[in-house]
């Protein structure tokens, strides 16, 4: 009897140690994956979910101030990606919702981030190169809800966004730097976009909205594509990422009215630029701290600091960073509960 409980306890540790071994050599190849190329057949995933709350109230407080206030950020994101032998295909989600409810404001839910990016790759290695792979690419931009500009007094009648409109779709066929999972660029030559947005928008202004022209739901772009990601562990439980997207459109043409006024510039030369930066650090157990910024230029959507109120009166809007023009600018700060996967 005791000699079959001593033959059980030796296959049971030796079972865990075997399995032991076997993640410590899993977690040891996606490591390592992270910044070399290998000639293997694996599935690597990886997520981040941060979720962040802040709360506030005031009574009798003399130095002024919101009375109740709650905010809240949510980010999320996902890679998905299968290594065959020379070929790698590479998914990326990304999602970002955040609200604030304010007492001054009925508690009225405002809108602090909204953001849907997903891309999907798919690459073989170049014939003799190490790190160069022949890859075809789709990505997909979009938001959840409606959005709307704060700073007109009567905001909630009329929406500036909403899901779907817009929505970009980019699919090109390029080259692809690859360093691991961890470092790559593409570039596209010839990729083509197809911008989507609701008639309703476009019929607002008679140069249309988002690129998109005045009556239409929908334009189709041809041009060059550049992408680039780059993510580094500072530390342990320090992690950075950085995107850059740029595209430039070959169809671009300045937009006239129906007597040939030029009403909006446009040409091949103005690049949108989406640059997209966010620094995660773990700091207890499921406890993190985020900080992100996104920084987008596009030219089919101008800055302008004025708008018509309900009465036709031009009215100043009521906003700081108006001196950064055409930018716009996303910027967010989250301490809260983190989940890594």
């Amino acid at each position: 009897m005791m000699r079959k409980i001593y033959l059980t306890a030796i296959i049971i540790l030796a079972t865990n140690t075997g399995f032991a071994q076997v993640n410590a050599k899993v977690d040891d190849i996606k490591k390592s994956l992270e910044t070399e190329n290998k000639d293997t057949v694996a599935w690597m995933y990886s997520g981040n979910f941060v979720l962040g709350f802040n709360e506030g109230f005031l009574h009798n407080w003399p130095a002024g101030g919101e009375l109740g206030s709650i905010t809240t950020n949510s980010l999320f994101s996902v890679t998905l990606v299968y290594f065959n032998h020379s070929a790698v295909w590479t998914n990326n989600l990304e999602l970002a919702y955040g609200l604030n409810y304010a007492y001054s404001t009925g508690f009225l839910p405002h809108k602090t981030d909204d953001r849907i990016n997903f891309t999907s790759k798919y690459g073989t290695k170049v014939k003799n190169s190490k790190n160069i792979y022949l890859t075809g690419l789709f990505n997909f931009k979009s938001q959840f809800t409606k959005g709307y500009d704060y700073t007109q007094k009567m905001w909630d009648t009329t929406s500036t966004s909403k899901f779907l409109s817009p929505a970009y779709f980019t699919l090109a066929l390029g080259f692809e730097y690859r360093k691991g999972s961890d470092f790559n660029v593409f570039f596209s030559p010839l990729a083509a976009r197809v911008v989507l947005v609701d008639k309703y928008y476009t019929d607002m202004s008679p140069t249309g909205a988002f690129g998109v022209p005045y009556g239409k739901s929908s334009v189709f772009q041809l041009g060059a594509y550049m992408s680039a990601n780059y993510g580094v562990d500072i530390t342990k439980k320090t992690r950075f990422k950085t995107r850059v997207d740029l595209y430039m459109n070959y169809l671009a043409k300045d937009t006239k009215d129906s007597t040939g006024v030029v009403i909006k510039k446009d040409n091949p030369g103005n690049i949108d630029i989406y640059w997209d930066n966010m620094l995660t650090c773990q700091l207890y157990k499921r406890l993190a701290l985020s900080f992100g910024i996104t920084l987008v230029y596009d030219n089919d959507i101008p800055y302008k600091d004025t708008y018509v109120d309900n009465t036709g009166a031009t009215v100043k809007k009521d906003e700081p960073g108006t001196g950064l023009g055409w930018w716009q600018i996303n910027q967010i700060f989250t301490l809260g509960v983190q989940y890594k996967f």
